[in-house]
């Protein structure tokens, strides 16, 4: 295994504060999954809402503590809770102080 780069976004979808990604996919092929996302969002940072478009998500709590809006719904979000979002669905993910949020995003093609 080699090391998985790793970029980092800024208020991303208009949220707050800084979003580490690491794709752990990267270029390899693994029909359905489409990404593979590790995350870290910064303590006190938030993403903002966006729209699933393109891919349904599973998004996993990993590390530290934060909410998730789910549709408009918001909720805690902590180690060992996931989430799904299908298309059509919207989310946005805000750290609690003290600790980043931790989270692995997988994407899925859905079948033509």
């Amino acid at each position: 295994m080699t090391d998985v780069p790793r970029f980092v976004r800024r208020d991303l979808f208009g949220g707050r504060g800084e979003v580490a990604i690491s794709d752990l996919l990267g270029a390899d092929a693994a029909p359905p999954f489409t990404a593979v996302l590790d995350c870290e969002l910064e303590a006190g940072g938030r993403v903002g809402v966006h729209l699933q478009e393109h891919y349904p998500e599973i998004v996993v709590c990993t590390g530290g503590a934060g909410w998730v809006e789910l549709d408009g719904a918001r909720h805690a979000f902590a180690p060992g809770q996931m989430i799904y979002l299908p298309l059509g669905s919207t989310l946005a993910l805000e750290c609690a102080e003290g600790a980043p949020l931790r989270y692995l995003i997988i994407k899925a093609a859905l079948k033509a």
